[in-house]
């Protein structure tokens, strides 16, 4: 499996890194692009350093390059993951805006009817933003905010963010062991 997972510029970038962990495990090829303020928010908000995250991938790209595969609607990849999605690349994504890699490899996803997961992490949410969820959802994109659950009696804030990845892993049919599931 390939996999083009885009951390973004929102609060929340563990979720991304927490993935891209995951990924690596379950032996899939992964493709990885990280925006400009992605890089700053995720050393502000955990240890993890943008050149370390960079190291764990089988592929690298530049936001800002249009010239590389994910780019292009013949390249294939099996799904592609914007985690965390801001507002904006939400926006973009549902208005078919490709002004960077992500937004631009998003539109390709969607217009090859391949899988593409946004990890919305906002709250609360404005009128705007619900319809650009609505907008990409009607196009085709699986909208997953970032709404843990607590049945699965989490006991740590890592368990939360397991929760959302597990979820993320379902869409991609990827088997797990991150949560407890409904009896």
């Amino acid at each position: 499996m390939k996999v083009f997972l885009s951390i973004g510029g929102a609060s929340g970038s563990i979720y991304g890194i927490r993935l891209l962990e995951e990924l690596k495990k379950a032996d899939v090829e992964i493709h990885l692009t990280i925006s400009d303020g992605a890089k700053k928010i995720l050393e502000h908000e955990t240890h993890y350093k943008f050149k370390e995250l960079k190291n764990q991938t089988d592929f690298y790209y530049n936001n800002y390059d249009m010239f590389t595969g994910p780019a292009s609607g013949s390249f294939s990849l099996d799904a592609m993951v914007i985690c965390p999605c801001s507002m904006k690349t939400l926006s973009a994504v549902a208005n078919g805006y490709g002004d960077n890699l992500t937004s631009r490899s998003a539109s390709c996803q969607l217009k090859e009817e391949r899988k593409l997961i946004l990890v919305i992490r906002e709250t609360p949410l404005e009128l705007p933003g619900i319809k650009n969820m609505l907008l990409a959802k009607q196009a085709g994109a699986t909208i997953l905010p970032t709404m843990p659950g607590f049945y699965h009696e989490p006991k740590k804030i890592e368990d939360l963010v397991d929760f959302i990845v597990g979820k993320i892993l379902d869409q991609l049919k990827i088997d797990h062991i991150l949560f407890k599931r409904w009896k």
